[in-house]
């Protein structure tokens, strides 16, 4: 697991140094989103995923690995406002919104390694598409427990759905990253 707790690291210092240099560009601006509003957005980076990989055909120039940070990058910021509460205006620095990030992010982390021990990192063996089904899923359980004002009977959270959201997302920019070194070899 020394291999993708490494890779791990490499993919969110690439998603934190992205989030980094929005917030010097807009600054917290994405404070003011309530939480419907960062679902549907990872929901739109999903989707476009799915169909570039079910047409293969794109007009924008983007990729998927783009989306995918984005996925990361939008369910940070939702983990965020579920801990701060969304604000009516922008009301964090670059630097304690990157405490924040940072903190969301060794949590996944860690949920990410205990899952890993206990499936015995079977995401290695799955096909990005999956992974994308997989956050899509994800997505709708989210809108639901939405549309129920918050209110589950049996299910975990939204948190435990963004944070496996973007643990897909980053098993899936690992297998783009390990396909990518395979073919230059």
């Amino acid at each position: 697991m020394t291999d993708t707790s490494k890779a791990y690291d490499g993919v969110i210092g690439e998603c934190r140094e992205l989030f980094r240099r929005k917030m010097n560009d807009y600054g917290a601006a994405w404070r003011i989103l309530r939480l419907p509003s960062l679902t549907d957005q990872i929901y739109i980076k999903a989707q476009r995923i799915r169909s570039l990989q079910q047409t293969g055909q794109r007009k924008v120039a983007e990729g998927e690995r783009p989306e995918f940070v984005g996925i990361i990058n939008y369910a940070l910021m939702a983990l965020i406002q579920l801990e701060l509460g969304v604000a009516e205006m922008p009301d964090l620095d670059a630097e304690r919104a990157l405490e924040h990030y940072d903190r969301e992010v060794a949590q996944t982390k860690a949920l990410m390694e205990a899952k890993n021990h206990d499936y015995g990192e079977a995401w290695r063996d799955m096909r990005i598409s999956s992974l994308t089904d997989l956050i899509l899923q994800k997505l709708l359980r989210v809108k639901q427990i939405e549309d129920n004002q918050g209110r589950t009977e049996v299910s975990e959270g939204v948190d435990a759905n963004y944070r496996d959201m973007i643990n897909y997302a980053i098993f899936a920019l690992i297998h783009m990253g390990e396909e990518v070194n395979s073919q230059a070899s």
